[in-house]
């Protein structure tokens, strides 16, 4: 800070990459004695004050770990106890807990060194692989199972309490696989960036969100498909009902999924800006007494000329290029014009962040679309973000009073791009399972 270069900023690459390599290995054997440690204090049932269920819940209130992983750590630290190659090659800081935890699924006796020595000689991934067919090489012989899954097979929703849906779903595993591979080709149109306004920078999406985008646009498709083949097209049609001056003023009023939730009012303009409206006059008591045609707010050869104009969202960035809205800059419901001039291109989530992000949009004599923050910055100005470091000496020293000797090269993977054969390595460890036989090194490089 002031001006004075942190010590890794003077580091050559060389010796970056030394001092990572070093400390991931001296983070393995850190893991292995915090491993150790949780087993003995769930051993002695340190956790049991009354309160708390388990040693997980224990971490999860006094770690921070979610109580998944926390679970999960119990385990790997119970496991390690009874396979004492795979334990003292972490605690040696030669294996990760990423591997350690894979192999402890599976290993026994009698593949625990041949596991072993495909975890040292590969990556954290072959491992994740080889163990994954192992298991479902076992799990083969279950004949039982595909009838206990169509059996079991349902499918939940509710609305939460903020009004988001929760889809609770089990499904056999081909009726599975098939929406797996829906969602993973409805995802090849969702980006992986968005907008944060908040720190005023994109941001990755997490693979839960985009899958959670990719659904929804499964759904779309549907019943857009549905819409054009069927005349019953309004039983596919989401309907939301909102008061006028609510839609208007942005003030308190009736803004709802019809059947469904409430929605905030800034939604409701973001859906008017593109969508079909009926209007409806109510009396005092809330009565029907006039009830208009159903409008589309965008006449289709403006579309075509904004399509034409635009083509694709003009958000700074973007690249969609389909499923995109018409927004109005000024809204038609403050007065503003459906006309070409008044009208951009944006994409689902684009659209969303411009009005629920306080996002303003100005078109420049040159009509060119200028996305504003809140705080009414350019969304094209870069902002420099400062970057963290860390120190690992600490580690160092108290691995050196262990007599554990770590180097850049421990915890370094042997492998080195060789294509890796699963079916033989399934066939190995089948064998080996149920009797105990040590296998050389030499026979588990064969797999790769």
């Amino acid at each position: 800070m002031d001006g004075i270069p942190h010590p890794i900023d003077s580091l050559s690459l060389a010796e970056l990459e030394a001092q990572i390599t070093e400390l991931a290995g001296h983070l393995n054997a850190a893991n292995y004695r915090w491993l150790r440690l949780i087993a003995e204090f769930d051993r002695r049932e340190g956790w049991s004050d009354g309160a708390l269920h388990s040693c997980a819940h224990w971490l999860n209130f006094k770690c921070g770990l979610n109580l998944g992983a926390a679970r999960e750590k119990v385990r790997v630290a119970h496991a390690l106890e009874t396979l004492p190659r795979i334990a003292a090659a972490m605690a040696r800081g030669r294996l990760s807990y990423s591997k350690a935890r894979a192999l402890t699924r599976v290993a026994e006796a009698g593949t625990e060194e041949y596991l072993l020595s495909i975890a040292l000689h590969g990556t954290a991934h072959h491992v994740e692989t080889l163990v994954r067919h192992f298991r479902h090489a076992r799990q083969a012989e279950e004949l039982s199972r595909e009838a206990r899954q169509d059996a079991c097979r349902s499918v939940s929703y509710w609305f939460d309490t903020d009004g988001s849906l929760v889809i609770k779903g089990r499904l056999p595993a081909l009726a599975g696989a098939m929406v797996v591979k829906a969602l993973e080709a409805a995802m090849d149109e969702i980006p992986t960036m968005e907008s944060a306004v908040e720190i005023g920078e994109e941001v990755r999406l997490s693979w839960q969100a985009r899958r959670a985008d990719a659904l929804a646009l499964m759904a779309q498709r549907s019943l857009h498909s549905r819409a054009q083949t069927l005349n019953t097209a309004d039983r596919y049609q989401v309907v939301v009902h909102v008061d006028a001056h609510t839609l208007r003023d942005r003030t308190a009023g009736r803004c709802e999924i019809e059947q469904g939730p409430t929605l905030a009012v800034e939604t409701a303009r973001r859906l008017t800006c593109d969508a079909s409206l009926v209007k409806l006059l109510e009396n005092s008591e809330g009565e029907p007494l006039d009830v208009g045609r159903k409008t589309r707010v965008i006449p289709p050869a403006i579309r075509r000329a904004m399509r034409a104009r635009d083509a694709g969202c003009r958000f700074p960035g973007c690249t969609h290029q389909r499923y995109l809205d018409a927004h109005h800059i000024q809204h038609w419901a403050d007065g503003g014009a459906t006309q070409l001039k008044n009208l951009v291109a944006l994409c689902r989530q684009h659209h969303r962040l411009v009005h629920e992000g306080g996002i303003t949009v100005r078109m420049t004599p040159g009509g060119v679309p200028s996305f504003l923050r809140p705080d009414g910055t350019a969304f094209d100005q870069v902002i420099s973000v400062e970057q963290a470091s860390f120190d690992g000496t600490e580690l160092q020293r108290t691995h050196d009073r262990q007599g554990i000797h770590i180097d850049s090269d421990t915890a370094a993977t042997l492998w080195r791009g060789e294509h890796m054969n699963y079916d033989l390595g399934v066939h190995v460890l089948l064998q080996q399972s149920g009797r105990s036989q040590n296998v050389s090194a030499e026979t588990s490089e064969k797999i790769f």
